[in-house]
């Protein structure tokens, strides 16, 4: 062969093999968006799930079945999209998302989004009346009525304990609430009175002290006594108290009124068909699940208040540890604290978090003793046991792999 002719067959052989590298390069930029697109009854292939760690260290066998965790959440559990967030020990953070974010577009979940926590709020709401405690202002034993005179029917016999554990036996006003007011009525404003008179109209589910069921009545009554003490609303005490304290700046209570989420979020889905419910009054949930952050200010914030003890005194967080038996009515195992739960893990020890479901979102995770701490949020309610389980689990899977 001529010298010509080589150099022929060598230029051809690189132009294949640089063919061959671009097609691997385009397949590996395929957006993972195939499972909202698919065309019904087409089998979706399994999400990528995406990360963003802040230094790249090397994947551990623990985050790979993380991500396997959080892939399963779209394709077994039917999610629309996932949003979630690691911290480890050292403070170093990892952004993991999967799924769709808008299931109009196909884009996908921003990395770190805005979601509403629901119910993780009473952890805040907690934690401003144990600095109330502390303050020398409230006493967990005394009775509501002490600090609410004349609000709460049987108010002298429930505890302010008794309101952050879920013993006072007040009927939860959120059981009362059909469907439909949310899905006719979510842009209407419900005042605290409005969610007490709910509930009100119902009996107590046990005398006081004697059961355990969650309630987010009680949360709406510590929010009352919260302003009736303080002079401000509750947004205000937990904006000053907790999220200025902290320098959370990817966290806030919304006002009344204050129907959208900040940029970015990823869209919020209710039901099947899915009906987009991003846009939504949040006063139907006020004290007991309003708020809105990130995954990693969520982390955040259980870290400075379990790990750093950054908000409360020793004595507060050893009330705060005090636990009851949830008799099975929350995930496997858990124990309930003031405002706060106790989850066993598999590998050994247990987390402390919270935990929030609301239209559109369902948002579980805490610490560890060890300051590792985990957010999963999942951009639909619960669509079952199964899967709110689910979800329970993949967060178990990032503190024990």
């Amino acid at each position: 062969m001529t010298i010509r002719a080589k150099a022929i067959t060598a230029a051809i052989a690189l132009l294949l093999v640089l063919a061959v590298i671009a097609a691997v390069a385009l397949a590996a930029r395929e957006p993972a968006v195939e499972l909202a697109r698919a065309p019904a009854g087409t089998p979706a292939p399994a999400p990528a799930v995406r990360e963003t760690p802040d230094a790249p260290p090397a994947e551990t066998e623990q985050d790979v079945a993380f991500r396997r965790s959080l892939a399963a959440l779209i394709t077994t559990d039917r999610f629309p999209g996932v949003l979630a967030s690691v911290e480890d020990p050292g403070g170093d953070a990892r952004d993991y998302t999967a799924g769709t974010g808008d299931l109009a577009t196909g884009e996908a979940p921003p990395e770190n989004g805005y979601v509403r926590i629901g119910s993780n709020t009473k952890t805040f709401v907690a934690v401003v009346v144990l600095q109330l405690v502390a303050e020398g202002r409230v006493q967990l034993d005394r009775s509501i009525q002490t600090y609410l005179p004349d609000v709460v029917p049987g108010g002298k016999n429930i505890s302010v304990r008794q309101l952050l554990q879920h013993t006072s036996g007040l009927a939860n006003y959120t059981d009362f609430m059909p469907d439909s007011d949310f899905d006719e009525g979510r842009h209407f404003y419900r005042s605290p009175a409005d969610l007490l008179r709910i509930a009100f109209s119902k009996g107590p589910a046990f005398p006081p002290g004697k059961g355990w069921r969650y309630s987010n009545t009680g949360y709406v009554v510590l929010g009352l006594m919260i302003e009736r003490l303080t002079g401000r609303t509750v947004a205000d005490e937990i904006t000053t108290r907790v999220i200025d304290r902290l320098g959370l700046r990817e966290t806030y209570f919304p006002k009344g009124d204050e129907e959208t989420l900040r940029a970015p979020h990823p869209r919020a889905y209710d039901g099947d068909p899915r009906d987009d419910v991003t846009v939504s009054d949040p006063s139907w949930a006020w004290a007991a699940g309003a708020m809105i952050a990130t995954p990693r200010d969520l982390n955040a914030f259980f870290r400075a208040l379990l790990f750093e003890s950054r908000l409360l005194g020793p004595g507060e967080l050893a009330e705060m540890r005090k636990t009851v038996d949830t008799g099975g009515q929350m995930w496997p195992g858990v124990r309930y604290g003031l405002g706060l739960t106790r989850t066993p893990l598999r590998c050994g020890g247990a987390y402390w978090g919270h935990g929030g479901d609301v239209p559109g979102f369902e948002t579980r995770g805490g610490i560890r003793a060890d300051g590792r701490a985990v957010t999963v949020a999942v951009t639909s309610g619960p669509s079952g046991r199964a899967a709110h389980l689910h979800v329970v689990g993949a967060v178990e899977t990032a503190f024990c792999g």
